[in-house]
């Protein structure tokens, strides 16, 4: 067997054939000829032989029979793709199965080989990710970030020509990076721009494009049905506007408003200042005050009405209501308090877990594609849709908070129908949570410090046709300065428990303190993990770094060959950990005078938190998002607890809301105003 590794290098420039050379080695593949797509055929001998004298190896390609590839092939190369359009969904589910339905990783390659020169790229880079990160044999290859393979996701086409300038005159060691301004989409005359530090942030794309290959919605049953992944839906983009209508605070808007009106225009409008170096097409800008309208696109499957959703929302809404859901057969399914938001997470999104997508529809998802083809609705103009219509640039645009406040707070209708947590439920009798403090590294205690930062990240990987050698690109990004809880608590007897941290404003956009049936929708989870009381007094330390949200800041500014972990189970989980929230946005951005916060600590009782499971040498960095790669989800609790329902009759406020296994402490979030550049 050749080293499957690689298999990775199918990656690299991914419109240039697979007989070109890859990688920093510049290794080529011997692709056999009939493998040759139907273009380089005729000068098969002359360019393989040609390029195979430039590659400092040549990687062996078996000759074994090609599943046939047949619709697949239906999308152009030249055009882009997205999961939420049924039809791609389609063709991404049948060519994840074609990779996980092989032998063994050397005929993987071969088909991997032969498929990648004919099929769309962007299919086929997803479909080989989620193969890679779901074959019990591969599960250790490090799949390199999106950004590596196709960087015009997240940069502007003037960044581009200074890099093929750069590629083409500048010696590769004397080439200085390409700073991406700050304010590159719009001034501050647009309101909304003062979050797009926030929206265009590189790792937040990277954490909603990694979760989608973690938990892809079309594909063999056994990879789609993970463990409450309806919920997880939920849970994961609840955080999202959690996280957001906190960063607008921090900036002096109010909260995010739903899209509840869809025959209504559309304020926000959203100039990406993107190509699509793969379609050669500028991504499609929304100006303000655009409707939704019906869509009917042969060329992409789609006929879709805005009627078609307003009746999937009334379904919804009903089943939310009667507390029951019908599935295919007719058949009465209740909507317990325990897996009633898994259910309806599937049917939201519309997996293929959704117990009926007939009758409930994709509401979700042609949201995303309605708002994505608002500009060209019947592909008159020969546009593409816009970048809320893939999942790794959707983050970008103001109207995709907009449209998942909407889908949050039809989750938050059902969670009103739920019993409401008692104290017993809450309550952990004999531990008492006596103190929390935050000691912030260099600052002030219980005052947490954000700032400005510079990264590098290398675009040589996805810059197709040009000569070889790194080109860096410099980002600016919020940062923040590390810091450790110190937690003092109180045991009546030994035992284990689990700590369970979240922050939000402490008051609204008015100034004016919440109704805790309010805040409970800010509190974002900063930190969720066991601990093992001794008897009496116990102080526990935890460091920022160890969040249970987050992934390691090197993992989303990092190259193909660095950051990685050297060998054993700790390897083999690595690419699930690329699934997680950055951890350079873990803490909001706050205000340069301190915005006040409420830190919110709890104990819960472990008995009704514990998974009986083996977890370790799984990877589980950001569980609290993103699971446990092949294992349940590592609590027991409904996801958010215990901020997830409306608190109990007569607590109206935080305080009340309090048990003695809880405590809240008053801190503030400072803003420095101030850049600091890489270190070389």
């Amino acid at each position: 067997m050749s080293d499957k590794k690689n298999i990775l290098l199918l990656f690299d420039r991914p419109q240039e054939p697979a007989f070109m050379p890859k990688g920093d080695q510049k290794k080529a593949f011997a692709v056999p000829p009939e493998y040759l797509s139907e273009k380089y055929k005729p000068i098969g001998p002359q360019v393989t032989s040609r390029f195979g004298e430039e590659a400092s190896e040549q990687i062996p390609v078996n000759r074994i029979t090609i599943p046939p590839l047949g619709e697949i092939l239906e999308l152009p190369r030249d055009s882009n793709f997205s999961l939420f359009i049924p039809k791609h969904r389609k063709l991404a589910g049948r060519l994840i199965d074609i990779f996980l339905g092989v032998r063994n990783v050397d005929d993987l390659l071969s088909v991997a080989v032969y498929a990648r020169d004919r099929v769309n790229p962007y299919l086929f880079n997803y479909a080989l990710s989620v193969a890679l990160l779901h074959r019990p044999d591969t599960q250790d290859l490090d799949i390199p970030s999106i950004i590596h393979s196709f960087p015009d996701k997240y940069l502007d086409s003037k960044v581009f020509a200074k890099a093929r300038e750069d590629a083409t005159v500048v010696p590769e060691g004397s080439r200085l990076p390409i700073e991406v301004p700050k304010d590159y989409t719009a001034s501050d005359l647009e309101t909304e721009h003062r979050l797009a530090y926030f929206r265009e942030d590189i790792g937040l794309n990277l954490h909603h494009w990694h979760w989608h290959l973690v938990y892809p919605f079309e594909a063999a049953r056994s990879v789609v049905a993970k463990d409450r992944r309806g919920e997880l839906f939920y849970y994961m983009h609840q955080q999202v506007i959690a996280r957001y209508n906190f960063e607008r605070l921090s900036n002096n808007l109010k909260r995010v408003t739903r899209f509840l009106d869809w025959d209504a225009p559309i304020d926000e409008a959203y100039f990406p200042k993107l190509d699509s170096l793969v379609a050669s097409r500028a991504w499609p800008a929304r100006v303000s005050n655009q409707r939704l309208q019906n869509v009917n696109r042969e060329v992409d499957g789609l006929k879709l009405d805005v009627d078609d959703m307003k009746r999937w929302r009334d379904r919804i809404f009903d089943a939310i209501q009667s507390g029951m859901v019908r599935d295919r057969s007719g058949r009465q399914i209740p909507l317990t308090e325990d897996e009633g938001i898994d259910i309806l997470g599937n049917m939201v999104e519309s997996s293929i877990l959704s117990v009926d997508r007939d009758f409930y529809g994709d509401l979700h998802n042609t949201g995303h594609i309605l708002i994505s083809y608002i500009h060209d609705p019947d592909h008159r103009h020969l546009e593409s849709f816009s970048t809320i219509g893939d999942s790794a640039t959707a983050m970008r645009d103001p109207i995709f908070y907009r449209w998942h406040a909407f889908i949050d707070d039809l989750f938050q209708k059902f969670k009103g129908t739920l019993p409401r947590y008692s104290e017993n439920q809450l309550n952990n009798p004999g531990v008492t949570v006596q103190s929390v403090d935050v000691d912030v590294q260099g600052g002030q205690q219980n005052v947490l410090q954000t700032f400005w930062q510079q990264s590098d990240v290398d675009l040589s990987r996805g810059m197709d046709f040009q000569p070889r050698g790194s080109v860096f690109v410099r980002f600016t990004h919020l940062q923040h300065r590390a810091f450790t809880y110190k937690i003092n608590v109180q045991s009546n007897q030994p035992r284990e428990g689990t700590c369970r941290i979240f922050l939000a404003p402490k008051t609204d956009e008015r100034g004016n303190p919440w109704l805790l049936r309010d805040q409970r929708l800010m509190f974002i989870e900063l930190d969720k993990f066991k601990v093992v009381l001794k008897q009496g007094q116990n102080t526990i330390m935890r460091n920022s770094i160890d969040s249970s949200v987050t992934i390691p800041f090197e993992r989303t500014y990092r190259d193909l060959d660095t950051s990685r972990p050297q060998g054993g189970e700790q390897l083999s989980q690595f690419n699930f950990c690329g699934c997680g929230w950055p951890d350079n946005l873990l803490i909001p951005k706050g205000t340069p005078e301190g915005l006040p916060c409420q830190l919110f600590v709890m104990i819960s009782n472990i008995e009704g938190d514990r998974v009986n499971q083996d977890a370790s040498g799984q990877c589980n960095d950001a569980d609290s998002y993103c699971g446990i790669k092949d294992k349940l989800y590592p609590d027991r609790r409904s996801m958010g607890y215990p901020f997830d329902r409306l608190p109990r009759d007569g607590v109206d406020t935080l305080e009340q809301f309090l048990t003695s296994n809880m405590r809240v402490q008053d801190v503030s979030i400072q803003f420095q105003n101030r850049t600091f550049k890489p270190r070389n």
